[in-house]
Parts: structure tokens; C-alpha cells; sequence
């Protein structure tokens, strides 16, 4: 059991690695307040997702990256979703937030970061390939 743990830890630290290797960190430096300005001045939800990839740290740190590019996301549909558009999505932001949450260690929060930032931008995409409002 400990061994399948770690080899699915592991798994995800090597497609992390995989992921970052496609595209630079754009920040001054590697601090967070450097790396969060960088995903606050992403134009688009898609763009901030793909800063928030480049520059994770693959740990807890990774939650308020996700923050961020949750929030960029979610600015292109949240105000016109309906109550159960709303509700369907804080569902499957529940999802994320139970999915790790029996594991431990700092990768599966990042996981965690990950999947709900993944969560806000596909809804976003829903809204602009509809022709919504968005970014």
C-alpha cells in the first residue's frame, strides 16, 4: 500500500516535471510575490493556467498560484452563471478539495491547487467557446 503511494507521488512529480519543462517561468525570480504578479498580469485564464504550470513549485506553495489563476478564470463566467451553474461548479471544486485529502504531503496539495484551477478553467472555456462575456 505505502508502495503504490509513493509510485503515484512519484508519477506526478515526473508529469510536473514534464509540464514545466514545456514553457519557462516568466517571473523576475522565484519568489511567490514575483510569481503571483506574474499570474495576476496573465491577459487570459488559459495564459495564467499556463504560467501557473510553468512556475509551480509542486508543493503547498502551489495553492495560492491557484488561487490566482482560479479567480482569473472564474471572472470569465461566475458573474453571469446561474444559481445551478454556480452550484455545479462549487460541486466540482468539492471534488478537488476531497479528492487528496486522506494523502499526505505537500504534492497532494499542489494536486489539489491544480485541480481546482483546472475546474475554473474549463467552465471559462465553456463561456467563451459559447461566445460569453471573458478575456
Amino acid at each position: 500500500m505505502r508502495l503504490r503511494s509513493w509510485l503515484a507521488g512519484l508519477a506526478m512529480v515526473l508529469l510536473g516535471s514534464v509540464a514545466h519543462a514545456a514553457e519557462e517561468c516568466p517571473a523576475t525570480s522565484n519568489s511567490m510575490g514575483d510569481i503571483i504578479a506574474a499570474l495576476n498580469a496573465a491577459p487570459s485564464c488559459d495564459r495564467a493556467m499556463k504560467l501557473f504550470e510553468a512556475c509551480a513549485y509542486g508543493a503547498s506553495g502551489d495553492v495560492q498560484f491557484g488561487e490566482v489563476a482560479e479567480k482569473k478564470c472564474e471572472a470569465d463566467f461566475i458573474g453571469q452563471a446561474k444559481p445551478s451553474q454556480k452550484l455545479s461548479y462549487q460541486r466540482e471544486l468539492g471534488i478537488c478539495d476531497r479528492k487528496y485529502r486522506n494523502r499526505s504531503g505537500t504534492m497532494y496539495i499542489s494536486a489539489t491547487a491544480f485541480c481546482r484551477a483546472e475546474v475554473a478553467q474549463r467552465y471559462s472555456r465553456r463561456v467563451l467557446q459559447a461566445g460569453g462575456a471573458g478575456r
